[in-house]
């Protein structure tokens, strides 16, 4: 088994809740000199970013993946809880200058929110060559290229191709604010390309590109439907269709898509097929979504299996049992 090199955003996340509403503060002929302050009941500050959000589920299922992204000084504690939970930061670009990224928001009871995103040391991940990370872990199985700063992405992707490294295309956030060449630049050559319904619909749009252009143009696209499973698709092949898993207490549906993307890299680690990746996949996606935060789950290994089992028939879980760590 090769590396897996996840790169992509680390943030962490600041949210606090107000007992009341915005608006009963706001005066509509006013907004031209807003200032306004509310005190907020509570404070939670939860690791983030969607790159250790994929590696925390690696690590929660035996692999030792690396970590490739930017943070600031500040990432000590959170360094400490990844390598806690077997992921590789040895090659974490520290700033000198930038705070890690952060995400602040405050929500009332209406689910209002006031929000703001500082990308820090983000910006600094253009600045990493995957070359050297992989002359020091080994060739890579693959590299995947999750949401991060643009220049950083593309860098990668060009890296990728250039070196002969199986890459993911993983846009996510970026797709919102992406130009169409910067997209078909992160998508063509992909060896899988992840997205949900949604994003995939604006990967079509923005590229320019229809459904069948974009098979001919990556190996595998796997597509969430959320409550609906998952849809993977290759060109001049039947489209494989996953249910979801059934019975989850939804609490927060944050990471969601992380996590389901670590159980699927793990299984196509393990050398599983991509029905069998995709359920790996929904297994662990449902633990994120029954717990508030994205790195906040745990399960055994028989917890794990039992729940596969449950989902998908003893062949799958008797499968996934050769690899998984007890």
């Amino acid at each position: 088994m090769g590396s897996l090199l996840i790169a992509g955003s680390i943030a962490t996340d600041h949210l606090m809740t107000f007992q009341g509403k915005f608006s009963d503060s706001l005066v509509v002929e006013q907004l031209d000199k807003l200032s306004v302050s509310f005190l907020v009941d509570d404070l939670e500050i939860r690791r983030g970013g969607v790159a250790p959000n994929m590696c925390f589920g690696l690590g929660r299922l035996g692999l030792q993946p690396v970590l490739v992204g930017a943070a600031g000084e500040d990432f000590a504690d959170y360094r400490s809880w990844l390598e806690r939970h077997g992921v590789n930061c040895d090659h974490v670009r520290i700033s000198e200058a930038k705070h890690t990224a952060r995400f602040v928001c405050t929500t009332d009871e209406t689910h209002a929110q006031f929000a703001s995103f500082y990308p820090g040391a983000m910006a600094e991940a253009r600045l990493i060559e995957l070359g050297p990370i992989v002359a020091a872990v080994g060739e890579p199985d693959y590299v995947l290229v999750g949401a991060d700063d643009p220049d950083g992405m593309l860098r990668h992707t060009e890296e990728c191709r250039q070196r002969g490294y199986r890459f993911i295309a993983d846009p996510s956030q970026q797709l919102a604010f992406g130009s169409g060449e910067l997209i078909r630049q992160l998508v063509d050559g992909a060896a899988l390309l992840f997205s949900n319904e949604y994003e995939s619909h604006m990967i079509e749009q923005k590229s320019g590109w229809s459904a069948e252009e974009i098979l001919e143009r990556v190996g595998t696209q796997v597509t969430t439907l959320g409550a609906d499973g998952v849809r993977i698709t290759r060109k001049g092949e039947e489209p494989i269709v996953l249910p979801a898993v059934q019975g989850v207490a939804a609490v927060e549906p944050t990471g969601v898509g992380d996590a389901f993307r670590a159980g699927f890299l793990a299984a196509t680690a393990w050398g599983l097929s991509l029905e069998r990746s995709a359920q790996v996949g929904c297994v662990l996606a449902a633990y994120v979504v029954e717990t508030v935060g994205t790195q906040e789950y745990s399960f055994t290994g028989p917890e794990f299996l039992a729940r596969l089992e449950e989902a998908y028939g003893a062949d799958a879980a008797a499968e996934v049992a050769k690899h998984l760590p007890s």
